[in-house]
């Protein structure tokens, strides 16, 4: 990414979050595509990076041609997944209060965040990782209490997979459309996360109707 393209993304972010840009701008200029994966995958180990940031600075990338449109929404898909592997792996080890006596110590990050999370799971059961990806910090943190649970780890991945990869996209692509205006995301993604849970919940239960209709077939040829 040349030096210009580093200033005009500077320039269109608003304060507090020029740090956090100015950064995210760094690993993709040094590391291309890959570089926007590894901001996404450190953003999901400490919450307070945020990726309503991130994401859309490198569907800017993109349409500046620094960044391929499917590399970013790939790697960055690929860097939500490994970020959210390594928070289930924490709490399958170490368990529900290790893991709370551990995040009490450090410094970017709050047991209340943990304990929502683990809210949010017992609440919803596996689909809180699907949905949970849009929510701010239960995004990261829905990982914790699914590795406590041992939740499955084939239905991890898929769930986190295609919730990371529509969350991503939508906010990548947004980023991608408004160019160096990317930074009014940010203050509008309260609407993408109520258009991405949206899609969940229709997902979720289109799912739980063709279950249902497979159930009943065979009772009714029965019949």
């Amino acid at each position: 990414m040349t030096d210009q393209v580093m200033m005009t993304a500077l320039q269109a972010t608003q304060e507090p979050t020029g740090g956090v840009a100015g950064w995210a701008i760094e690993l993709m200029e040094k590391l291309g595509a890959p570089g926007a994966g590894l901001a996404v995958a450190l953003e999901n180990l400490f919450p307070p990076l945020p990726s309503e940031v991130i994401l859309p600075l490198a569907g800017f990338a993109a349409s500046r041609g620094d960044l391929g449109l499917v590399a970013a929404i790939l790697f960055t898909t690929l860097g939500s997944v490994v970020g959210a592997l390594a928070l289930y792996g924490v709490g399958a080890v170490l368990g529900r209060e290790r893991t709370r006596a551990i995040a009490a110590k450090l410094p970017l990050v709050k047991v209340e965040d943990i304990d929502k999370a683990e809210d949010w799971f017992n609440r919803h059961g596996p689909k809180a990782v699907l949905i949970g990806r849009v929510v701010p910090i239960v995004r990261s943190m829905i990982s914790v209490p699914a590795g406590v649970e041992r939740m499955s780890i084939p239905l991890f991945l898929l769930l986190t997979t295609f919730g990371s990869a529509v969350w991503n996209s939508l906010l990548i692509v947004a980023g991608y459309q408004l160019g160096e205006r990317w930074h009014v995301v940010e203050s509008s993604v309260g609407v993408f996360q109520y258009v991405v849970l949206g899609g969940a919940v229709l997902a979720v239960t289109w799912f739980i109707v063709v279950k249902l209709r497979a159930k009943r077939s065979p009772s009714e040829k029965v019949q």
